[in-house]
């Protein structure tokens, strides 16, 4: 698959230096051109050279995400006659099935325009980054075991999943009665997890909860999380996501060839307004300022 990420990600690289000025500088929002990205990752993997079709399919969830997150708010409006337990499951049922279908596309677009932003946001890591991705590769191309010893890159992508994950929260529904803790939970009940809080919990993370510290994974995962369940950007257990590694192998590419060609910074125009439509995304885009290398 890495020859498909590697000519998805020339692509659109491509139609970003053709947005350049004479100076090789670009402002622009990188937003729209992620999603496209991965969905063509995702069309060429699953319908070959037919990717346009895959692209038409990933337009109609996208669609349905929407009027799904619509009509729950509707439901809501005083004087409708629904029952609100049947509505809810049902909401329910829609969205597991939006994020089964969206996951190897929506969760790696929100992935890469978060790290976009983050790394606008801190030249440092940025830089850092760079100087990896340089020292692995040079003027090669991207492979698969210089992506697997990309760790500064690694570090940086999880720290971006802990402080914006694409979903952020899971439901799960007890088949049989269990119990946990102190409490006795009977079957058909709901549980949410709610991994932005668990990803934010001062009291499991620490002070700094809320900044960008990808040196806190320097160390690995299990390190980070005191062998305790509090990172779970792709679920857990049995039902974690099968597309884990597809995604986060996606993603380093992604940011390898940008991280090449570009340095960036966001723009004076840039509003912070992280909000979710099954994944969470940047509801007025991400505006940044792209300068060629």
């Amino acid at each position: 698959m890495l020859p498909i990420f590697f000519q998805s990600c020339n692509d659109m690289i491509s139609k970003w230096e053709a947005m350049l000025s004479s100076e090789g500088t670009c402002e622009m929002d990188v937003w729209p051109f992620l999603p496209n990205l991965t969905c063509d990752v995702i069309s060429r993997t699953a319908f070959g050279s037919n990717y346009e079709e895959g692209q038409r399919i990933f337009q109609l969830l996208r669609e349905q995400a929407l009027l799904a997150v619509e009509i729950f708010l509707r439901a809501n409006i005083p004087g409708w006659r629904f029952s609100p337990s049947k509505t809810h499951r049902r909401m329910q049922e829609i969205a597991r099935d939006i994020e089964t279908s969206l996951k190897g596309q929506e969760i790696t677009s929100s992935l890469l325009v978060w790290t976009m932003v983050l790394l606008s946001r801190y030249p440092d890591w940025q830089q850092c980054a760079r100087e990896e991705v340089l020292r692995v590769f040079g003027n090669e191309t991207p492979d698969f075991d210089g992506l697997s010893h990309l760790k500064i890159v690694t570090m940086i992508l999880y720290e971006v999943l802990r402080l914006y994950p694409p979903v952020i929260a899971l439901v799960r529904t007890i088949q049989r009665n269990m119990k946990l803790g102190h409490l006795i939970l009977p079957a058909g009940v709901d549980i949410s997890l709610p991994i932005l809080q668990v990803h934010h919990d001062h009291g499991l993370w620490g002070d700094d909860a809320d900044e960008f510290n990808p040196e806190r994974f320097s160390e690995g995962v299990s390190r980070a999380t005191k062998g305790q369940v509090s990172f779970f950007p792709f679920g857990w257990g049995p039902k974690i996501c099968i597309g884990q590694n597809f995604s986060m192998l996606e993603a380093k590419m992604a940011v390898a060839l940008i991280l090449l060609c570009f340095s960036f910074k966001l723009s004076p125009t840039y509003a912070h307004a992280p909000y979710t439509v099954v994944t969470l995304q940047p509801q007025y885009g991400a505006q940044v300022i792209l300068h060629k290398l």
